[in-house]
């Protein structure tokens, strides 16, 4: 199983209530008196110098940096996302860790058997939809940044042609492909967006051949939703344009970023960990994005012309001050059929498990 890998299982009516308080774990904060509160997380990929894990890794020291005595966090890496991710679980509960963050959607089985076996832990799984008593979800709308990072590429190209180098055609890409070639038809209605799928989350070489092949069609701004930093390694060396995934990439390719659609982990991390001290938990379906603080976008590159620069930073204002939303009516599909009228937004159960293109991505979707 891959991870945050969509299933399609949203319409099986999974889903538990949106909020679940509970109660049974109450006591904690009077143990975190007397005790650490131990937390573990347990990651996809190696913990580097960049992408998903790293990221992940961050708010885990974010929590240490806030908490200090009051918690004492372990940490996995490389676990599989298959039946030994629920070993790797169970072991983490047998050490006394009372509250276990799963960071990848391959994680939820796992994540959901282990819990019902020890109803007194707190579990967190990211980017799932199955919640238990004691399991919370979260995830990210990382579509915020893809729609500004698309407007930044619709005036920044001169081909008309923007590369994006996918993962899996999962419903998480498939807004950040829509949400980044509908930002940039927004500010340039001629472009198009050429999408090639590499059916991994992580593959440096294999994310450097899709780039390649794009660069054969004539793109020379590229987008990502995969995790090294090949693509703006590759941008740099031939002069053209990228955005980082996850992290900030801008030490791979300082010429060719002109930004990064980045995710603070830490954020959310805090702010349950500070839930579980004082004894409020609440297992809670959480969607963060820009407001939170769990979508962060780095200063733009010098090379964007002030008024691109311009159109940036308004357009993130109000999204920021949710008056925009990337989704906003009138958005067509890509056989030119109106999928959200003018003055409508996406509604949500459209918008998590979103499997079309929008106007202007060229090719099939698998």
């Amino acid at each position: 199983m891959k991870r945050r890998q969509w299933l399609q299982a949203t319409a099986l009516g999974t889903l538990a209530p949106a909020i679940v308080t509970l109660g049974a774990l109450a006591p904690q904060a009077a143990r975190a008196a007397a005790k650490p509160l131990k937390i573990g997380f347990i990651y996809p990929g190696p913990v580097s110098n960049v992408g998903w894990t790293f990221q992940h890794d961050l708010g885990r020291k974010l929590v240490e940096k806030t908490f200090g005595a009051q918690v004492q966090t372990v940490f996995v890496e490389n676990v599989p996302e298959s039946n030994d991710a629920e070993r790797v679980i169970r072991q983490l509960v047998m050490d006394g860790c009372t509250l276990i963050f799963t960071t990848s959607f391959g994680f939820m089985e796992s994540t959901l058997k282990v819990a019902q076996e020890f109803p007194d832990v707190i579990f967190e799984h990211a980017t799932g939809y199955k919640m238990a008593k004691n399991v919370g979800i979260y995830q990210t709308r990382f579509y915020e940044g893809a729609y500004l990072i698309g407007m930044v590429a619709g005036r920044m190209t001169k081909t008309n042609n923007l590369g994006f180098v996918a993962s899996f055609p999962i419903p998480e890409v498939l807004r950040n492909i829509n949400a980044f070639t509908h930002g940039a038809r927004s500010v340039n209605p001629k472009v198009r967006t050429k999408v090639v799928w590499i059916n991994s989350w992580y593959d440096p070489a294999r994310e450097r051949d899709a780039a390649m092949a794009l660069t054969g069609q004539q793109c020379d701004v590229f987008y990502q939703n995969t995790d090294s930093p090949a693509i703006v390694q590759l941008a740099q060396a031939k002069g053209l344009y990228a955005f980082g995934q996850d992290s900030d990439m801008r030490a791979f390719g300082a010429k060719a970023q002109l930004t990064a659609n980045t995710v603070n982990w830490g954020v959310y991390y805090v702010h349950k960990v500070r839930q579980a001290l004082a004894g409020q938990w609440k297992a809670e379906d959480t969607k963060w994005g820009m407001k939170e603080g769990m979508i962060e976008l780095p200063a733009l590159n010098p090379v964007v012309p002030p008024d691109v620069a311009k159109l940036f930073s308004d357009k993130k204002a109000a999204i920021l001050a949710g008056q925009f939303h990337p989704f906003s009516g009138p958005v067509k599909d890509q056989a030119g059929a109106l999928k959200i009228a003018a003055g409508q937004t996406i509604p949500d159960s459209e918008l998590w498990g979103m499997k079309w293109y929008v106007e202007g991505v060229d090719g099939k979707l698998p």
